[in-house]
């Protein structure tokens, strides 16, 4: 298991929110958990009833850098004289997976437009896996306001966690 992204409750010893990744099946675990017990971090609080929210959060999709590119020639104007008149230099990059396109225009030949296409298409990739990532991270944030008390899926008691039937 593998620990995200959490952020501190009130008390310096204690969490508010986890966001955790394992390769363990935690489906069984979605929904509201209950804590019977007096807090050991709020020791004058009359409250022994906690809840904790458990949400599984679908992994974020990767974009996939080896799939397959359809590249498209074409002519285009600007520097380079008559070459670029009759020869199709231009590059169009699509990636067939995500439907993402750039083009490259700006070398004279066509092997150094393909590298360029290329290279901005990693780059585009690279930058919406990021921001794949960052939403799942805010989606989960958000989610930490969704605790539903009642009905919980588990009932655990004391402080070692003994799982009540």
């Amino acid at each position: 298991m593998k620990l995200i992204s959490s952020v501190m409750g009130h008390n310096k010893d204690c969490f508010c929110s986890v966001i955790m990744e394992t390769d363990q099946d935690v489906s069984g675990l979605e929904g509201t958990i209950a804590w019977i017990c007096k807090s050991p971090f709020r020791p004058h609080h009359k409250r022994k009833n906690w809840y904790i929210q458990v949400k599984v959060l679908p992994e974020a999709e990767a974009a996939d850098e080896n799939s397959d590119y359809k590249i498209e020639y074409f002519h285009c104007g600007g520097k380079g004289g008559q070459n670029v008149n009759k020869v199709e230099t231009g590059v169009r990059l699509t990636h067939i997976a995500t439907e993402l396109v750039v083009t490259a225009t700006e070398e004279r030949t066509q092997q150094a437009n393909r590298r360029i296409a290329i290279k901005k298409m990693e780059e585009l990739l690279a930058q919406r896996q990021m921001e794949a990532g960052a939403k799942a991270i805010s989606d989960a944030r958000h989610g930490h306001y969704e605790i539903v008390r009642g009905n919980p899926v588990r009932v655990y008691e004391g402080l070692n966690f003994r799982r009540k039937m």
